[in-house]
């Protein structure tokens, strides 16, 4: 299922678009699956829209979706489109699991830190709560770490953890904050 509502707020029109479709490829994969000590990665670059950089050309992950999907290793996984904390938390939730995420580890681009930076913004906190990013958040076995670790479109951020050690983002100097889901709500 897709879709959502466009509101203009300079006119009472409202545009609603919804898209019933099934996926092409043998078996969904769905954001219930993860288990603790499964490992965290994601696709691409995130914080790109809240820096202004990606809002109006977001990436189509479609194909790289169903080449993961392919591999067998997924055992979860979720788009990017209220920020990463708030899929962090509805994965978790799905899932009945916790999260641990490094934030050496988060990838960000160096014109989207540069931006944030000018903005005066966090660019942790772009890349953790900005929405749109419409990347990839899923997780895989640990014991097949190794099969997707050097893989040019992902990147490893994370494990996941027992549901009651929480969600936390350990900091460069190694500081463990509680992770908050700032993103998009939809309700």
């Amino acid at each position: 299922l897709l879709g959502g509502d466009t509101n203009f707020t300079d006119s009472p029109t409202t545009i609603s678009v919804t898209i019933l479709a099934s996926p092409h490829w043998s078996g969904s994969i769905r954001r219930d699956g993860a288990r603790a000590g499964d490992r965290i990665f994601v696709t691409g670059k995130l914080g790109g829209s809240l820096a202004s950089n990606r809002h109006l050309n977001p990436p189509d992950r479609s194909k790289l979706a169903q080449q993961l999907a392919d591999t067998g290793l997924l055992t979860s996984m979720i788009d990017i489109s209220d920020g990463l904390a708030s899929e962090i938390f509805h994965l978790c939730k799905a899932s009945n699991v916790g999260a641990m995420i490094y934030e050496d580890k988060l990838p960000i681009d160096k014109q989207t830190f540069d931006t944030a930076v000018e903005l005066n913004l966090d660019p942790i906190t772009c890349v953790m709560n900005g929405g749109e990013d419409y990347e990839l958040l899923f997780t895989i076995d640990q014991k097949d770490f190794a099969k997707l670790e050097k893989h040019p479109d992902v990147h490893f951020i994370g494990h996941i953890t027992k549901a009651e050690e929480g969600k936390f983002l350990v900091t460069r100097s190694g500081t463990a904050v509680q992770i908050k889901a700032q993103g998009w709500k939809h309700f």
